[in-house]
């Protein structure tokens, strides 16, 4: 019975902790995000085999990264030297077909990486056909097509 009682006030407090810190899409979730999350779930895991945590314990946890998360996305918002210096800024990969190889090799990336995005996003087949490619600050591969080039579901 007490793992039960555990379970249910661990998913009260989670649930409270998650509304009130805002939403977000799994799109949209950094990788320090996720590890936050990976967090959380451990700390939810020993209050809730009770392995001398309590959930009070694993309840101010959680609220405490949570809350620092919270913190950490609205300084970001507010000023922007705080963005420039805990978040990425998107990066050119690749201008008018032509590939910045110096950019490519610090991401380690490599044209196929983005002839690769460009296919998926544009039926894109050559690196001449990109006018642009951003590696985006989510990690993702933004690619803008020369004009003429095909477009998507093509």
């Amino acid at each position: 019975m007490d793992a039960v009682l555990r379970a249910f006030a661990l998913y009260l407090i989670l649930l409270v902790l998650l509304r009130l810190t805002g939403k977000r899409s799994l799109s949209q979730v950094t990788t320090f995000d996720f590890v936050i999350l990976l967090i959380v779930g451990e700390a939810s895991q020993q209050a809730l085999l009770g392995e001398d945590f309590s959930v009070i314990h694993a309840a101010l946890v959680i609220a405490t990264l949570l809350l620092l998360d919270r913190a950490s996305d609205y300084l970001a918002w507010r000023f922007g030297w705080f963005q420039r210096w805990t978040q990425s800024v998107p990066a050119i990969l690749v201008e008018d077909g032509r590939p910045l190889n110096d950019v490519l090799e610090k991401f380690h990336l490599t044209e196929d990486d983005i002839v690769t995005a460009g296919r998926e996003a544009h039926g894109l087949e050559r690196l001449d056909q990109v006018k642009w490619a951003v590696l985006e600050s989510s990690g993702g591969i933004s690619v803008i097509p020369r004009s003429g080039a095909p477009s998507s579901g093509s």
